[in-house]
């Protein structure tokens, strides 16, 4: 049985985005592990390094617009979130776990967007 809290781990990591903490998000991480952005065409970034240069400009954004929790829950390989960003926009990302509580795969992309969001008639 794995004691390792991997939801909550997903909670610190919206946390450290809600604050704009690019220290905290990445120590998260495990030093090889993978990020796959599929939200504007489809990237994969490796190593804490890339990450970092991948989460830098966005980070602060986020912690400026806010970043809301839609829905958290398990999923087959880790943890299923997701957010929204300045109110409006979602983002759905799955995480994945090493042995360590470290998270060693991250795949996010657009989420579906809310009917009531997408018209103001």
């Amino acid at each position: 049985m794995n004691d390792i809290d991997q939801m909550g781990i997903v909670v610190d990591w919206l946390d450290a985005c809600r604050k704009g903490d690019l220290t905290t998000l990445l120590d998260l991480y495990a030093d090889d592990a993978e990020l796959e952005c599929q939200c504007a065409g489809s990237h994969v970034y490796h190593g804490r390094n890339e990450i970092g240069a991948y989460w830098e400009p966005k980070i602060g954004a986020f912690s400026f617009t806010g970043v809301g929790l839609e829905d958290i829950s398990p999923a087959p390989q880790g943890i299923e979130l997701e957010y929204s960003v300045a109110g409006s926009l979602r983002i759905r990302a799955l995480f994945g776990f090493g042995a360590d509580g470290k998270i060693v795969r991250t795949l996010c992309g657009p989420a579906q967007q809310n009917p009531a969001d997408c018209c103001a008639c």
